[in-house]
């Protein structure tokens, strides 16, 4: 059984997510890029939330310019990175998520 959601994946979803803004900022060393690639071209809820957190980046890059993030927009975005980060997590870890409705 493979540890991400593509049937080839060796590479864990929550990796994948941990290492996200990374990926999109161009900042991962060219090894751990092609790893993120290679996992985004095969797992679709990854590719989705990819999707997601670059578009988020953009938008916020076009309107937002020069000026610094604000920090509860930054706290928002963290938070919710962090809460898709455990739900993967449970998931792989075949658990429910904390906050899944009953």
């Amino acid at each position: 059984m493979s540890a991400g959601h593509g049937k080839d994946n060796e590479t864990p979803c929550s990796e994948v997510l941990d290492n996200l803004y990374t990926y999109i900022d161009g900042e991962l060393e060219a090894g751990n890029y092609d790893v993120v690639r290679e996992h985004l071209d095969g797992c679709s809820p990854c590719l989705e939330e990819y999707g997601l957190e670059e578009a988020v980046k953009k938008l916020v890059a076009k309107h937002c310019g020069c000026d610094p993030v604000p920090l509860d927009l930054r706290d928002k975005v963290l938070t919710r990175l962090a809460q898709a980060r455990n739900e993967q997590l449970a998931k792989e870890a075949g658990a429910e998520p904390p906050n899944a409705p009953a």
